[in-house]
């Protein structure tokens, strides 16, 4: 089967470079996957999962918070505004930020910016627990450069 090239880039460094047989990641226009030959697309990510498969198999697991995507019918750039892996993840330490942000939510009085500011905040951190617990649950194995 052809494989396409899957590179994830943060403003920090390069998280993964490599072929894949297929990734599946949240856009604004929903879960979309990407095969080998996919058509031409541009979208914004949402947060949420990026899931990269080989040979059938859950082959990495990540979360991001947001950013762009590219897709050629060779090649998958993912430009996110922050991602990390399954395995990096702390699960207390996000259910902490996402519990804090919602209690600011509630609790201030806040204005327009503001409150865009921590919902975003609330939906980056669910998309890190939801990440987080699905590799804890499966112990997936996640991919390295």
């Amino acid at each position: 089967m052809k494989d396409i090239k899957l590179k994830i880039v943060t403003p920090e460094k390069i998280l993964f470079s490599d072929k894949v047989a297929q990734v599946s990641i949240s856009t604004v226009m929903g879960q979309v996957t990407i095969l080998p030959n996919h058509i031409p697309l541009v979208s914004q990510l949402s947060p949420g999962e990026i899931v990269i498969k080989n040979n059938g198999k859950e082959e990495g697991l990540m979360a991001v918070s947001g950013g762009f995507v590219e897709v050629l019918p060779d090649q998958v750039v993912i430009l996110a505004d922050t991602a990390e892996r399954a395995e990096d993840i702390d699960e207390a330490r996000a259910e902490e930020a996402r519990q804090k942000a919602e209690k600011l939510l509630k609790t201030k009085l806040i204005d327009v910016e503001q409150f865009a500011m921590f919902t975003a905040q609330i939906e980056k951190e669910m998309a890190r627990l939801k990440v987080a617990r699905k590799y804890r649950k499966r112990g997936v194995r996640t991919g390295q450069n």
